[in-house]
């Protein structure tokens, strides 16, 4: 037997802003780490865009939506199924990567948001499945990416696409 660390594998988010590399939390959230590698495998997140972002808050993406001609809302779309929470202890602060939902706890599918700045009012209540370990700058840009009022009148929506070109997992370290 070897006394080798196995590699540990991580999500390398390839954006129009530079790349940002996800470790992941399995030990507090394996379902929604195992779905989120399931959908970034299968090409999913290819061509989606952070459609909301809030400085200070966090960026979310992961809307199929977001995809060059499609036509549905931008944050309503999801890989056609929905996730069990799992809520855990981990906290809500700058870097941690976790799944939007709508008002029902158990309704993450493939949306996620990466925290920008300290969201602890957010911890239990939403799935936290991983933390930034590169790329603290390029969330920085995205988050200062100027925005205007969508929909629903919150001004969070980019004035620019701001493009989230693939992601890829990949063991680090090997």
């Amino acid at each position: 037997m070897s006394n080798e660390p196995t590699p540990q594998e991580v999500a390398v988010l390839k954006t129009s802003y530079g790349e940002m590399t996800i470790a992941f939390w399995p030990d507090v959230a394996p379902q929604t780490v195992e779905n989120f590698k399931k959908l970034a495998r299968a090409g999913f997140y290819n061509g989606t865009a952070f459609h909301r972002i809030i400085k200070g808050f966090m960026i979310q993406g992961g809307c199929p939506n977001t995809k060059e001609g499609e036509t549905g809302m931008p944050g309503t779309g999801g890989p056609g199924w929905k996730l069990k929470a799992e809520f855990n202890a981990k906290p809500h602060v700058r870097g941690v990567i976790s799944m939007a939902r709508s008002s029902h706890p158990d309704s993450a599918g493939s949306q996620f948001f990466i925290v920008h700045g300290d969201a602890r009012f957010l911890d239990r209540q939403y799935t936290a499945f991983g933390e930034l370990v590169a790329g603290d700058d390029v969330l920085e840009r995205i988050a200062s990416v100027p925005t205007k009022s969508g929909g629903g009148g919150e001004k969070s929506t980019p004035i620019e696409r701001v493009a989230l070109e693939s992601v890829t997992i990949t063991n680090r370290g090997a």
